[in-house]
């Protein structure tokens, strides 16, 4: 057990900080243009990669009772990255619209970089934001959110993912052999319609309408417009598509992410419509240093799942008895979901490990498989 005061110091913090100082490859790449556009996914997805192959995994835990006030530092690179991120997307919407040097196909791959880091950092800060009960966070994870026109997605992970994983009920819990990109037009249609679900039958509760000001998804399209609108009149058209085609990648990469962390992974039934309660077992585990580093622990997602508002410096690791683990971390694990030939190879053995450890009793899995399973009642 690491104890707090350990924790709290800020070298400790800094490795997940490195992450701040990534925009500077797409800086590099619009102004370089030609292979010089290659750094961004060179410096994230790849380098990181590299390094978990390197220095491996990273098995100790923080104090989980560690206090607010130790976690300082960690909480800084989240604060201020959306004011990083703002200006790197809007910044180059501005030069590269105007960069006569680059093509329009480089123009589009310097884009490629800019979604690269906003999903790859901006969504994945945001979904820390928006966990905490802070209104300022909150504020923050709509804000970054609005950048890659996923607003919805909040809504969506509190009220529906967290509650409903590893259920029918819960899109975004990848079924078995249903490769990657079938379920990416999936959930693209899916989430936004059990959002918007989740949201009025909480208004309902309240005895309000689903048009009543109080319904979030009012701010998450004027926030959104707002983006847009920001991206036309300062690149046009053009800046508007660049714009839009970033946020298209960041949102590619937040659904390749939900795929890898839950495929194939369900609660057990226990008849009418309900479900065991969320344990540890339920998500895929990676505790490799360097990718968690640049995804601040996101890959210790079987802690995050049993205990949601846990900070992320925080999230504990588990023996391969208790979480099921990934051969490596979502750098790769991302790339093999892309060819479902070579992802079925890799975790549809792991996936039947897993059933015989955790639910020997049960011996006809079709009904999981298939996703006809009842939805758990509605909360």
């Amino acid at each position: 057990m690491v104890p707090a005061s350990t924790v709290s110091r800020v070298r400790n913090a800094a490795p997940f900080g490195v992450s701040l100082l990534l925009p500077i490859l797409v800086c590099i790449a619009a102004v370089k243009g030609g292979w010089y556009v290659l750094l961004p996914p060179l410096g994230t997805w790849w380098l990181y990669a590299l390094l978990d192959a390197a220095i491996g995994r990273y098995t100790d835990n923080a104090d989980p009772n560690t206090a607010e006030k130790d976690l300082f530092w960690y909480r800084l690179i989240t604060l201020i990255w959306f004011p990083i991120q703002f200006v790197m997307i809007f910044g180059m919407v501005w030069y590269v619209t105007g960069a006569d040097h680059l093509s329009l196909l480089e123009k589009f791959l310097v884009f490629f970089g800019v979604g690269v880091l906003s999903g790859s950092v901006g969504i994945v800060y945001a979904h820390e934001l928006m966990h905490q009960s802070n209104r300022l966070e909150r504020w923050l994870a709509d804000l970054l959110l609005a950048t890659v026109l996923y607003s919805h997605f909040r809504t969506e992970h509190l009220l529906v993912h967290h509650p409903y994983v590893g259920t029918t009920r819960d899109a975004v819990t990848a079924r078995y052999n249903e490769g990657f990109h079938r379920y990416f037009l999936r959930v693209l249609h899916e989430t936004p319609v059990s959002a918007w679900k989740a949201e009025k039958a909480m208004l309902a509760r309240r005895g309000l309408s689903v048009m009543d000001g109080s319904n979030p998804f009012w701010r998450y399209g004027a926030l959104q417009l707002t983006a847009c609108i920001l991206a036309v009149l300062i690149g046009g058209w053009l800046g508007l598509a660049l714009f839009a085609f970033q946020g298209f990648i960041a949102i590619w990469q937040l659904e390749l992410t939900n795929y890898v962390e839950h495929y194939g992974l369900t609660r057990k039934h226990l008849g009418d419509g309900k479900y065991e309660s969320v344990m540890p077992h339920h998500s895929w585990n990676a505790d490799h240093r360097a990718s968690n580093w640049l995804l601040i622990n996101l890959q210790r997602h079987s802690d995050h799942h049993y205990k949601p508002a846990r900070r992320f410096p925080l999230l504990q690791t588990y023996p391969d008895s208790d979480a099921p683990q990934l051969p490596f971390g979502y750098p790769v694990m991302t790339v093999a979901a892309l060819i479902p030939p070579v992802w079925r190879r890799v975790m549809n053995p792991r996936v039947r490990a897993w059933r015989k450890l955790h639910y020997p009793e049960i011996t006809d899995w079709s009904a999981y498989k298939a996703g006809t399973l009842p939805p758990p009642g509605v909360r």
